[in-house]
């Protein structure tokens, strides 16, 4: 997993999978490189195959954490099965989920 910090916006990539195994240290991870400058945290699913619930847990707690200060989550080009499940667990609606 790459960590990359751009102005207001921090990037993360490189994540094969996001699950019970790896949920909590990608969400200590990403908390703690949150800056006070931090306004948007994007996750680039590209190369994310699978999500179960502990991972989506990691992805709420990632919000709340960038929502309380006024910012947003953005969740860059799942793949299918990915999306499915942000659709079926109607996450879609709680991040913005788009395609580069």
């Amino acid at each position: 997993m790459n960590i990359t910090s751009e102005g207001n916006t921090l990037q993360v990539a490189g994540l094969a999978e996001l699950n019970a195994a790896n949920a909590g240290a990608f969400r200590d991870q990403v908390r703690a490189a949150i800056q006070p400058q931090h306004s948007f945290v994007v996750l680039d699913f590209s190369q994310t195959r699978f999500v179960d619930s502990s991972g989506l847990g990691a992805l709420i707690s990632i919000h709340k954490s960038i929502c309380g200060r006024g910012g947003m989550v953005r969740i860059l080009n799942p793949i299918p099965s990915v999306q499915q499940i942000l659709e079926l667990t109607r996450m879609h609606r709680i991040f913005e989920v788009t395609r580069s």
